[in-house]
């Protein structure tokens, strides 16, 4: 059977009853965990705003957890690069990579402070793939972009009369800083120190097969699409990628890491009871009012919920890979092979720590039994 490696896209959830701080802890003990365990990535995303999300700064939660382990990559999934530069985010990552080399995944996304404006994307049909991966009606994000708060979002984070930067030439501007090559017009060099030749993967984070894939594509860099945020356009961003894809220094061939929300326990019926909060937690989100602390089961039953609701996350949680080890591996397996990925990347949010740990445990070792992992736990 191929090695597909897995790989962990930490969120850094709070739950009911808990603080920012014991988020925090859990997630660096949670790396700790995949390290041990043999995943391959440990990527943290970057949310702002969100009561019940605690990572709003990918480069310094990596500080903290690359001082905590010792071998797992560490990344950002991703550094939204719609309200920064690159010297900072080049500035940013150097340092980290000079006491850590060789470890870090800069992975880079165009959300954050960025305008809602007209989509890249066309539209994806609903239904399912040739081997049966369910790919739901599109979910269009135009609510959320218009929202207040989300243009409070984009004040906080821009300082006024900022505007962001062309994304493409954003990325040029990173990849000369890091390769030490940038060179203005007027033949005047940046040379970041630390950050100028650090040795750290570039990824691409998109959701659709436009301007993401595009860029990624075109300068032969790695690409992760996001099944567990978009699934409905995650065979058009793996196919947009592909297609654009140039040979570049970095790689001979497309390279594509694909992410899922999964919950893995002992039996179905005890995986379904751990995912209960997985769809208020979602609605949340979708209605711009920012992600709410993670409920427990029972807490989550007794939110009030609507049919309305249950229509705007339908696809969210149609897609979310909840099960046995062997029912979400089945799973998995069907996403890989739909996009041909050469990596899964796993989100797992429980109330608890343990059952979050536990998770990841159960499919490691199911995803080990199957010959897909081979690194050894420890």
């Amino acid at each position: 059977m191929p090695e597909i490696p897995l790989g962990v896209l930490d969120l850094v959830p709070v739950t009911t009853g808990s603080t920012a701080a014991d988020a925090l802890r859990n997630s660096i003990d949670l790396a700790r965990q995949a390290e041990r365990i043999g995943y391959t990535r440990h990527w943290f995303a970057e949310h702002h705003l969100n009561p019940g999300v605690a990572g709003t700064s990918p480069a310094v939660l990596l500080a903290l957890t690359a001082a905590a382990t010792s071998t797992i990559r560490l990344g950002s999934g991703a550094v939204q690069l719609g309200h920064r530069t690159a010297l900072s985010t080049v500035e940013e990552f150097g340092l980290v990579d000079a006491l850590h080399p060789g470890r870090l995944d800069l992975g880079l996304g165009r959300s954050g402070g960025r305008p809602p404006g007209r989509p890249t994307e066309t539209p994806a049909p609903a239904g399912r793939a040739p081997n049966g991966l369910v790919v739901p009606p599109r979910f269009s994000f135009e609510r959320l972009l218009g929202s207040p708060r989300i243009a409070l979002q984009r004040k906080l984070l821009l300082l006024p009369g900022a505007e962001s930067q062309e994304y493409a030439e954003q990325i040029d501007d990173l990849l000369a800083l890091l390769a030490g090559t940038y060179r203005t017009p007027e033949g005047v060099e940046a040379h970041v120190v630390p950050g100028e030749g650090a040795d750290v993967e570039v990824w691409i984070l998109g959701s659709s097969g436009g301007v993401s894939a595009e860029v990624a594509g075109e300068r032969g860099l790695r690409f992760a699409a996001n099944y567990h945020v978009s699934p409905a356009t995650v065979l058009e961003a793996v196919d947009g990628y592909r297609s654009f894809f140039q040979p570049s220094e970095v790689l001979d061939r497309p390279y594509v890491s694909v992410s899922a929300d999964v919950v893995v326990a002992e039996d179905d019926a005890t995986a379904r009871e751990l995912a209960t909060g997985y769809g208020p937690w979602v609605r949340s989100i979708r209605t711009a009012e920012g992600a709410i602390a993670f409920p427990t089961p029972d807490e989550a039953r007794a939110l009030a919920w609507t049919d309305e609701d249950r229509e705007l996350v339908r696809d969210r949680v149609d897609t979310q890979f909840v099960g046995s080890p062997a029912t979400v591996a089945d799973r998995l397996e069907q996403l890989q092979q739909a996009t041909e990925a050469d990596e899964l990347l796993l989100t797992t949010i429980t109330h608890d720590h343990a059952d979050r740990v536990r998770s990841y445990e159960l499919l490691a070792a199911e995803w080990r039994r199957r010959g897909h992992l081979t690194r050894p736990s420890r």
